[in-house]
Parts: structure tokens; C-alpha cells; sequence
């Protein structure tokens, strides 16, 4: 069965930078619903649309089709105790990006502790970055009428969200890059 809209596809993937630094080294696969569900990169579907299982191929894409360009504006320094404790780098917190605005709500990532301030950084962390996919594909099936009308992946390998927590961060993102 080839790939196409409405497929549930599996990779087996390994996620570099264009230096071939390892970033993430895919021990689970990656399953999503294929067809501009933005379930995954458009550049990864564009790449896969059409091929069968066994199919393998390396790709890069550029930042602008990836997770954007680093912008500056979204670094902010906060007072340390407007933040929970205990409080760490790496630490991640979803916020608005500046009240009022209808704009979603970011993640903002800790990136420097001072004594009584803090940086946010609110780039995704792979922000700026061209990445390097190495991609598998092991499994293409049809995917389930449900899984059509909800947009997304059920089942062992999917991630399937009961209704009662609709809208939950990563509901639809098959590549997790945050750790």
C-alpha cells in the first residue's frame, strides 16, 4: 500500500542538525495520519506522499520549514518570583506572548537563572536550526474513520486522548523535539 491522504503511516526516524549532531534518536517511531493534517512537517509528507513500506530516505529541511527562524523578541527576563519553585533550566511554561494579544499561547523555555531574575526563552528549541530526518517508513495502512474526522492517530501506537481532555498541549504533534 503506498502513501497517501488518509493513511496511517509508521517511520522510523533519527532527527540531526545539518551537522549530523544527533538531536533525537527516534527509539520510538513515529506514527501519524497522513494528508496535511500537520500531524508532522510538511516537507516529511511532501517527502513520503506516494512510497511504500521500505522506502528510506534522508532529507534536510530549512528553518523556515521547520520550526521558524530564532527571533530574538521572544527572549523575556522576568522577577524570578513570578515563577513556581523549585526552578530550573530547561524548564518549560506555557504563557501568552503579550496580554491582550489574540495570538496562542507559547511555550516558554528557562534558559538562565539569576538570583532574582529569569530568562524565558520563547523559540521552540529547535528554532533557527535546518534539520536532517533520516527516514524509515515500516508500516502504511488505512486509517480508521475516526481517525479522519478527529484529525489524528488512535490506537497502540497513535496518541490517542480520551475526549474529556480535547486540546491538551501536543494533541497534534507526532514529533515531540522538547524533552
Amino acid at each position: 500500500m503506498k502513501i497517501a491522504k488518509n493513511t496511517v503511516v509508521t517511520v522510523n526516524y533519527k532527527l540531526s542538525d545539518a551537522q549530523d549532531n544527533l538531536i533525537e534518536d527516534g527509539r520510538q517511531p513515529m506514527v501519524y495520519l497522513h494528508g496535511g493534517y500537520e500531524n508532522t512537517l510538511p516537507k516529511i509528507e511532501e517527502e513520503l506522499d506516494g512510497k511504500d513500506v521500505g522506502y528510506a530516505s534522508v532529507i534536510q529541511i530549512e528553518p523556515e520549514d521547520a520550526f521558524g527562524d530564532y527571533d530574538a523578541s521572544l527572549i523575556k527576563v522576568e522577577p524570578r518570583n513570578r515563577l513556581p519553585e523549585p526552578l530550573e533550566v530547561g524548564m518549560q511554561f506555557e504563557g501568552m506572548p503579550d496580554e491582550g494579544s489574540e495570538d496562542e499561547a507559547m511555550i516558554f523555555t528557562v534558559t538562565d537563572i539569576a538570583d532574582d531574575k529569569v530568562v524565558l526563552d520563547g523559540n521552540h528549541p529547535l528554532a533557527g536550526m535546518a534539520l536532517r530526518f533520516t527516514l524509515n517508513v515500516v508500516d502504511v495502512r488505512e486509517a480508521t474513520d475516526e481517525e479522519i474526522a478527529h484529525g489524528h492517530v488512535h490506537g497502540a501506537h497513535g496518541h490517542h486522548h480520551d475526549d474529556d481532555d480535547e486540546g491538551e498541549e501536543g494533541d497534534h504533534v507526532a514529533i515531540h523535539p522538547i524533552h
